[in-house]
């Protein structure tokens, strides 16, 4: 029924199955009616006719029609007919039973499905119909999805059998099979109709891996079976995808950094026409010549770990099957395909193309000129080099020994060292002077060309590199804080090592020592702390420096006063300077009070502090703040002191840094840096702390960020990471809480105290003199009883000035002490992994956090008693491991909360009921929880908060379990004692 072009219409696509070439979609022009409805008025549309109707078709809509055509039989049979035939004719032949061209038949569904295919991915948007029967194309209405599919293969091996299924998701629903009405319209890739909706999926997915679930929901792996079809059918699954989910076997995720090797061998001369190919003949390549004989071979190929590929194997991913007992693993292998083809690159700009990127053959003399050129490039660049072994080379391929004794001295160690390259013998300080030089070459004197093995660079270049020479011998010693690289050679049968028993034990921990606590240590430390405490001593006998980097709340502290305490009662130890934020003075004030009260201490800070660094020596510890130590650089580095501590040291990890370089000037005995982080951002943050605890440790900067630095971070390279974690190991003892948890109690409470900010300050003692006279006065004239509101107005608002005067001034541009520590804490607490809760009475408080984190960009959950979503906040921070905070106001998370993934609890405000912040800190430490919940309660100094920690801790102490609001506080409150929170 022909349909005219100037009257309305709408090009559709019907799909319908074809007897034998499968599903195929025919195009049609149907007419529409006045409403602009389908009608049963239509007509088939071909490239023939299709300009006819241009004005109601685009651009994709010819392609397809394009693409049904040489779908169409026509096009089949004018394809792979070489005879004039009809269709019924061609098909019967091709396709008889069990006489049919089965090679034709493969070709004509390789030809059909590509075109498939195309057609699939240009539907989205157009109207699609299945056929009816009677041929007619709108019979039903298909919805091709916009968007793709999701599927995820499942293995559930049990003692007898694996089953395995799919899983099948659209837009996070689940897409449910088997389904009776389910059929597969293309198989390479797969493209799924299921109830009239028609889906792609998000990566190719083999169309028969999915076509016995459109019956049955599992397939069943008999156990006799299983291993065959673990090695044919799962292995290359996992390797095609890597969501793949199993129970019962286990797949292990290999994404090693490549590692090119190039190998040379020697092409024999041709003597027969049937010597083997230099290349192979598949992927187009051609085979060698005659005059290609003699000629030396460089092979390309990468190492992945353990495994080995040549530079032209196919395919990006590679699984083994490895079997133990009755356990399987699928060792999943990625290979990097950018990288290798890089490193072919590299050596084409370098003089060496290679044929299919991964062979070449070179006349001997050009590639050996060739290789003592770029030797030092490929070795800098990555490359590993094996050598032909041949009697007419010039180059050296003897033995290379080196023999190393190295022995203990009083200040450090005394390097002997015989190394020999065949029966001719260099010194040590030869060779050093070579490598340091970056040279790896040198002649011997017969002529031949020496090659510094690159086993030697890897073995012993921290030693060439760290030792040092002495005397006008130019003795080779290495300092004393070397011994964990004098243990690794002497453990790897690299050199003889003569080292004290005490020395040892600092690479072990557990061979140190137990220390007796000194008499005037007011207090009493948990087991690993006492270990802790025995670590500083024994650095200490040793004159070697530490970093102590447990995890925030382990007590650093206490640990590092109890050492200090030490010093004092060994007598004639000198004065000690810890450097800190300043924020954090005070609580070192109040911790040295509680645990040391012996010691004698100087808080040098301040803008008018005297400047008399002579008078330090009346003092034990002098406290001091990173600014005025870099302000006082040039009075400070002129005392000596006995032990410089720097508390949180992650503040000189940047080494340009003013800060960094003014530590560094200072003199004393001993030094120590405590931090929770060691590591914030680069491996040169290491560096930063290691030079300053044991100067030349790590070597210079430029040695460093060569040998360390840029082969740990831009190349992923593990025995670098495995050198540098030996080497650093003795001087860095963290704990972490999840290791010290038996010695911890279940919750762990901290006061933090906080200083104001100088404008803050001024904002407080404004208001507060204003409601101590008002108050006062009004208790005179009226009495207690009568004046509890205008009380209750002042504290509330003296506290909020204690947290931020922005709650009660929005105008109010200045810091906060108290935020500014916060969120110090909250970024050390992030950067060791923790969840925090953080609470707080006020809403307007946490909403001063809650912008500060945007800013900042941190995800986070909140709550406050307007909240509507309270299950969804508390499942994106249960379940969502990027939110690490959740912000809630006390009210609102005080009951029926569920919060156990939080192992810190924050109150910024404190809370007159000591029993409302237990219920707080409770939304943490309940019924499954298995981590230690830390408490810090944030108290800001020289104001009304820490009056209320007062009578938390004498008044309401009886009386916590009655007194649950404000008001009901005021009621119980003195004249005296409103007198002392107003003081």
């Amino acid at each position: 029924m022909k349909v005219s072009a100037t009257q309305p219409f709408q090009i559709i696509y019907s799909l319908y199955q074809h007897e034998f070439l499968g599903f195929i979609f025919e195009s049609f022009i149907v007419h529409l009616d006045d409403k602009g409805k389908l009608t049963y008025q239509h007509q088939n549309i071909s490239s023939k006719n299709a300009r006819e109707f241009s004005k109601g078709l685009d651009d994709r809509d010819f392609e397809l029609i394009e693409l049904m055509d040489s779908m169409s039989q026509d096009a089949i049979l004018k394809h792979f007919s070489k005879k004039m035939m009809k269709p019924n004719e061609f098909f019967s032949k091709i396709y008889k039973k069990d006489k049919g061209d089965e090679l034709v038949q493969e070709q004509i569904e390789a030809y059909m499905e590509k075109r498939r295919s195309n057609v699939m991915e240009k539907l989205s948007g157009k109207m699609v119909f299945e056929m009816g029967n009677d041929g007619e194309p709108t019979w039903r209405k298909l919805e091709v999805m916009p968007h793709r599919a999701s599927i995820q293969f499942h293995f559930r091996r049990s003692d007898d059998s694996t089953n395995y299924y799919p899983t099948l998701s659209y837009d996070g629903k689940k897409i449910e099979l088997p389904n009776a009405g389910a059929y597969l319209v293309c198989k390479d890739p797969a493209w799924l109709v299921v109830d009239g909706k028609l889906y792609g999926f998000d990566v190719p997915v083999d169309g028969r891996k999915l076509l016995p679930f459109l019956s049955k929901k599992f397939v069943v792996i008999p156990k006799n079976l299983e291993e065959t079809y673990y090695n044919r059918f799962v292995a290359p699954l996992i390797a095609s995808f890597d969501n793949v989910e199993v129970n019962g076997f286990e797949i292990a995720r290999h994404d090693f950094t490549p590692h090119p090797l190039l190998t040379l061998s020697e092409l024999p001369p041709v003597t027969t026409k049937t010597n083997p190919k230099l290349f192979d003949g598949d992927n187009g390549h051609q085979g060698p010549s005659d005059d290609e004989s003699g000629k030396i071979i460089f092979d390309l190929s990468f190492k992945y770990g353990k495994h080995r590929f040549r530079g032209d194997s196919p395919g990006p991913v590679s699984v083994k099957l490895e079997k133990h007992e009755n356990d399987y693993v699928f060792h999943r292998f990625t290979r990097n395909l950018d990288d290798e083809k890089k490193y072919a690159q590299t050596l084409t700009k370098l003089g060496l193309p290679l044929r299919g990127g991964f062979r070449t053959a070179v006349e001997k003399a050009h590639a050996f000129s060739w290789l003592n050129e770029n030797r030092v490039n490929l070795l800098n660049l990555g490359f590993e080099v094996s050598q032909p072994d041949n009697k007419d080379k010039k180059y050296f391929v003897g033995k290379a020994v080196i023999e190393l004794d190295v022995k203990e001295s009083i200040d450090w160690f005394d390097i002997h060292a015989k190394i020999f390259f065949g029966e001719y013998e260099i010194s040590f300080k030869e060779l050093r002077k070579l490598i340091l030089r970056k040279k790896v070459e040198f002649k011997l004197p017969n002529g031949e060309i020496a090659i510094i093995p690159e086993a030697w660079l890897v073995k012993f270049g921290d030693l060439f590199a760290l030792s040092e020479t002495r005397g006008k011998n130019e003795k080779p010693v290495l300092k004393k804080h070397h011994i964990t690289l004098l243990k690794e050679l002497q453990e790897n049968n690299l050199a003889k090592v003569h080292m004290s028993e005490k020395l040892r034990n600092l690479d072990t921990f557990n061979g140190i020592k137990d220390y007796p606590l000194p008499e005037n240590f007011q207090g009493t430390l948990r087991r690993y702390q006492k270990a802790g405490y025995n670590w500083l001593c024994f650095l200490n006998e040793f004159r070697l420096g530490g970093c102590l980097a447990d995890d925030m709340g382990l007590g650093k502290t206490v640990q590092t006063l109890a050492m200090l305490q030490a010093e004092k009662e060994k007598g004639e130890s000198g004065t000690s300077l810890l450097i800190m934020p300043t924020s954090l003075v005070y609580n070192w004030e109040m911790e040295a009070a509680k645990f040391t009260p012996d010691l004698k201490i100087l808080s040098y800070t301040g803008t008018h502090r005297n400047k008399d660094v002579s008078r330090f020596s009346n003092y034990d510890l002098i406290l001091t703040s990173y600014g005025i130590t870099r302000l006082d650089i040039d009075l400070l580095q002129n005392f000596f002191f006995n032990y410089i501590i720097l508390d949180e040291s992650q503040v000189i990890k940047n080494p340009t840094s003013n800060i960094a370089k003014s530590v560094m000037k200072l003199k004393s005995r001993h030094r120590l840096t405590l931090t929770g982080t060691p590591l914030e951002n680069t491996t040169l943050d290491i560096w930063s702390q290691m030079t300053f605890i044991n100067p030349g440790l790590l070597g210079g900067q430029t040695f460093f960020k060569n040998e360390y630095l840029t082969p740990i971070e831009k190349k992923g390279d593990e025995l670098k990471t495995k050198k540098l974690n030996a080497i650093i190991k003795p001087f860095i003892l963290r704990r972490l809480k999840s290791q010290v948890a038996t010695d911890l109690p279940e919750k762990v409470e901290n006061v933090h105290y906080t200083d104001m900010t100088p404008e803050q300050e001024e904002k407080y003692e404004e208001a507060k003199s204003f409601y101590r006279h008002k108050i006062l006065d009004l208790i005179e004239k009226e009495g207690i009883n009568s004046s509890r509101f205008t009380i209750l107005e002042g504290l509330t608002k003296l506290r909020q000035l204690s947290n931020h005067p922005r709650m009660v001034d929005p105008n109010y541009k200045g810091d906060s002490g108290k935020i500014n520590d916060v969120f110090h804490m909250i970024d050390n607490a992030i950067q060791e992994g923790h969840k925090l809760l953080i609470f707080s009475q006020f809403v307007k408080h946490l909403e001063i956090v809650r912008e500060q984190l945007q800013k900042n960009k941190v995800p986070f959950a909140y709550m406050d008693g307007s909240s509507t979503d309270r299950k969804d906040q508390v499942a994106m921070f249960n379940h969502d491991k990027k939110v690490k905070i959740f912000l809630i106001s006390i009210k609102a998370g005080g009951l029926g909360l569920n919060l156990t993934e939080a192992d810190y609890v924050f109150i910024l405000d404190p809370w007159w009921n000591p029993a409302v912040e237990a219920q707080a800190v409770d939304r943490a430490h309940r019924i499954g929880q298995k981590k230690k919940v830390f408490t810090y309660k944030f108290i800001t100094r020289n104001s009304v908060e820490e009056k209320i920690l007062t009578l938390q801790k004498h008044k309401l102490k009886l009386s916590e379990n009655l007194i649950s609001t404000e008001e009901s506080v005021i009621k119980t409150l003195t004249k005296e004692e409103i007198e002392m929170l107003m003081n």
